[in-house]
């Protein structure tokens, strides 16, 4: 059984206060910063998420 590399995750901190919530997979050909709408369990609401570094 072939094994998953995980090599491309990138961490997702929310805009407003700064805690990191999500890791995910950066999409493959992208460039370009990801940023997402997503629940942010500190504010308790839907704010953006970006991409840290």
């Amino acid at each position: 059984m072939a094994k998953k590399r995980n090599g491309n995750k990138v961490i997702l901190s929310c805009s407003e206060c700064l805690s990191n919530n999500y890791a995910t997979p950066h999409p493959k050909g992208s460039t370009a910063r990801l940023e997402l709408m997503k629940f942010c369990p500190v504010c308790k609401k839907k704010t953006l998420h970006k991409e840290t570094r």
